[in-house]
Protein backbone atom coordinates (compact mmCIF):
# COMPACT_ATOMS: atom_id res chain seq x y z
CA UNK A 1 0.00 0.00 0.00
CA UNK A 2 1.05 3.63 -0.62
CA UNK A 3 -1.59 5.68 -1.00
CA UNK A 4 -5.75 5.45 0.37
CA UNK A 5 -8.05 7.75 0.96
CA UNK A 6 -11.39 6.87 2.87
CA UNK A 7 -13.90 9.64 3.90
CA UNK A 8 -16.73 9.30 6.70
CA UNK A 9 -19.69 11.49 6.24
CA UNK A 10 -21.90 12.16 10.23
CA UNK A 11 -21.30 10.50 12.84
CA UNK A 12 -19.40 6.94 12.66
CA UNK A 13 -16.44 5.09 11.60
CA UNK A 14 -14.93 5.02 7.73
CA UNK A 15 -14.08 1.72 6.32
CA UNK A 16 -11.03 0.23 8.27
CA UNK A 17 -8.21 0.42 6.29
CA UNK A 18 -5.75 -2.83 6.90
CA UNK A 19 -2.30 -1.81 6.92
CA UNK A 20 1.51 -3.97 5.90
CA UNK A 21 2.72 -4.14 9.71
CA UNK A 22 5.60 -6.42 8.13
CA UNK A 23 6.78 -3.28 6.02
CA UNK A 24 10.29 -2.08 7.22
CA UNK A 25 10.17 0.88 7.64
CA UNK A 26 6.54 0.55 8.81
CA UNK A 27 6.57 4.21 8.97
CA UNK A 28 2.78 5.60 8.07
CA UNK A 29 1.54 9.70 7.39
CA UNK A 30 -1.65 10.63 7.17
CA UNK A 31 -3.80 13.64 7.34
CA UNK A 32 -7.47 14.46 7.98
CA UNK A 33 -9.74 17.30 6.23
CA UNK A 34 -12.54 18.63 6.83
CA UNK A 35 -15.40 20.39 5.75
CA UNK A 36 -18.68 20.82 7.19
CA UNK A 37 -18.91 20.86 11.04
CA UNK A 38 -17.53 17.51 12.38
CA UNK A 39 -15.84 16.40 15.05
CA UNK A 40 -13.06 13.55 14.49
CA UNK A 41 -10.48 11.00 16.21
CA UNK A 42 -8.33 8.85 14.17
CA UNK A 43 -8.11 5.21 16.17
CA UNK A 44 -5.70 2.12 14.98
CA UNK A 45 -5.98 -1.54 16.22
CA UNK A 46 -3.48 -3.84 16.94
CA UNK A 47 -5.68 -6.65 16.72
CA UNK A 48 -6.55 -9.12 13.37
CA UNK A 49 -9.35 -7.60 12.05
CA UNK A 50 -10.17 -10.95 9.67
CA UNK A 51 -10.49 -13.10 13.17
CA UNK A 52 -14.17 -13.21 13.32
CA UNK A 53 -13.79 -14.41 17.07
CA UNK A 54 -12.86 -11.25 18.01
CA UNK A 55 -13.99 -7.97 18.04
CA UNK A 56 -11.21 -5.44 17.68
CA UNK A 57 -10.08 -3.38 20.60
CA UNK A 58 -9.31 0.21 18.53
CA UNK A 59 -7.11 3.17 20.45
CA UNK A 60 -7.21 6.91 19.62
CA UNK A 61 -4.07 8.23 18.16
CA UNK A 62 -2.28 10.07 21.27
CA UNK A 63 -2.91 13.91 19.39
CA UNK A 64 -5.31 13.71 16.39
CA UNK A 65 -8.68 12.87 18.39
CA UNK A 66 -11.42 15.03 19.01
CA UNK A 67 -10.45 17.86 16.82
CA UNK A 68 -12.76 19.58 14.49
CA UNK A 69 -9.98 21.35 12.23
CA UNK A 70 -7.60 19.64 9.65
CA UNK A 71 -4.48 17.61 11.01
CA UNK A 72 -1.79 15.59 10.14
CA UNK A 73 0.03 12.73 11.78
CA UNK A 74 1.73 9.68 11.78
CA UNK A 75 2.13 6.01 13.22
CA UNK A 76 6.05 5.17 13.53
CA UNK A 77 5.43 1.76 15.05
CA UNK A 78 3.57 -0.85 13.23
CA UNK A 79 -0.51 -1.01 13.71
CA UNK A 80 -2.66 -3.70 12.11
CA UNK A 81 -5.52 -1.12 10.56
CA UNK A 82 -6.39 2.51 10.95
CA UNK A 83 -9.76 4.64 10.71
CA UNK A 84 -11.61 8.16 11.26
CA UNK A 85 -14.25 7.77 13.13
CA UNK A 86 -16.72 11.04 13.32
CA UNK A 87 -17.54 11.61 16.77
CA UNK A 88 -20.61 14.21 16.24
CA UNK A 89 -21.43 16.47 12.99
CA UNK A 90 -23.16 15.91 9.76
CA UNK A 91 -19.84 17.18 7.82
CA UNK A 92 -16.86 14.97 6.51
CA UNK A 93 -13.82 14.01 7.55
CA UNK A 94 -11.36 12.62 4.59
CA UNK A 95 -8.37 10.77 5.77
CA UNK A 96 -5.14 9.89 3.59
CA UNK A 97 -3.41 7.51 4.43
CA UNK A 98 0.24 7.06 3.04
CA UNK A 99 3.20 4.11 3.77
CA UNK A 100 6.70 3.97 3.48
CA UNK A 101 8.24 1.33 0.93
Amino acid sequence: MSYIVVSKTGVGSSQTVVLDYHQDPFNIGFAVTVSGTVNYTVQHTFDDIFDVSITPTWFNHPTVAGLSVNADGNYAFPVRAVRVTVNSGSGTARFVIIQAG
